[in-house]
């Protein structure tokens, strides 16, 4: 069996850049993608320096073929575990059978959202009820803006101050969150009306979201609401391979995706909720540069060395 270079797992935005530059540095790399891409519910991106605008799926497009055009290779499929092999080798185990033998392994297998249980959330998740204002807030701007309260109490009270940059009309759901005296009293002063209660269902039409309906009360009207998920880490490849944590319980590496296992990185939203797409995107490139600098070359300079003889001198 031919043995690659690099095995990337995970074909979005940080993995594609890990194997485009692996690929302009003449490694091996092969890209094994399952096909389910965090933002596929939204039909555009934002925040992406000369792609602002483009639909999601036309950029992972453009990046197969440009790292196709490097020669590396593209497998559709799912891995399922990663063995650690004699020597500095790994096997990445595929769920249609099979096995990719490698050197090194950059998993960027990225996360998942889990939303509150909120009958009508899901549905318009990713088109009219979002996450992240910076990527989607211009486009709703000056609209009636709505905020649901979420798991995490501080980020739903920072979240619901933030938004209200975008729109003077914006209403709070704390939802679940019971509100002290002094929240209540900033976000009041930022002009961010609140509603109490329980939210039972957001509200729409083939149109988009008409609004949010509590327990008790009527409809409120919203054309447009953020919430804040939950955040987990497709890492299981990571943690069955026995990779380090941090402290907040996400995969530890270093600034350029290097955990602590050896020959193995994880750039992007696998171990950084925070990064956007065009922050995946680097922090891919970075992964590929570290590892072919400090990884690969060097086990590349040892071979050679024990391999190398020494000429005999004339005489």
């Amino acid at each position: 069996m031919a043995e690659y270079d690099v095995v990337v797992v995970g074909g979005g935005v940080a993995g594609l850049s890990a194997a485009l530059m692996l690929g302009r540095s003449r490694r091996r790399v092969v890209v094994v993608d399952a096909g389910e891409p965090r933002n596929a519910p939204a039909s555009h991106l934002h925040g992406f320096l000369s792609r602002d605008g483009m639909d999601p799926a036309e950029l992972l497009s453009a990046g197969r073929r440009e790292v196709a055009s490097y020669g590396g290779e593209l497998l559709a499929g799912r891995a399922v575990g990663i063995d650690r092999l004699d020597g500095a080798r790994f096997a990445v185990r595929l769920a249609e059978g099979g096995r990719l033998d490698t050197r090194t392994v950059v998993v960027a297998t990225g996360l998942r959202d889990e939303l509150p249980e909120i009958p009508g959330l899901r549905q318009r998740w990713g088109q009219d009820v979002h996450f992240c204002p910076y990527c989607h807030g211009y486009e709703v701007r000056d609209s009636a803006l709505g905020v649901i309260g979420g798991e995490d109490r501080s980020f739903s009270l920072r979240q619901a101050q933030l938004i209200r940059q975008w729109s003077d009309d914006v209403v709070f759901f704390p939802h679940r969150i019971e509100l002290e005296a002094r929240e209540r009293e900033l976000l009041v002063a930022r002009g961010v009306r609140i509603v109490d209660g329980e939210v039972t269902r957001i509200v729409s039409d083939e149109t988009g979201v008409r609004g949010v309906e509590l327990a008790e009360g009527p409809m409120v009207s919203r054309t447009a609401l953020f919430v804040g998920p939950r955040f987990v880490p497709s890492d299981e490849l990571l943690t069955a391979l026995g990779c380090e944590l941090n402290d907040e319980g996400w995969v530890a590496t270093d600034r350029t995706g290097r955990t602590s296992i050896d020959g193995v990185w994880a750039p992007g939203n696998v171990v950084d909720p925070t990064a956007q797409l065009i922050n995946a995107a680097a922090a891919g490139s970075a992964a590929a540069i570290a590892l072919n600098n400090n990884y690969l070359v060097p086990a590349d300079v040892e071979k050679a060395l024990n391999g190398h003889t020494e000429p005999t001198p004339a005489n």
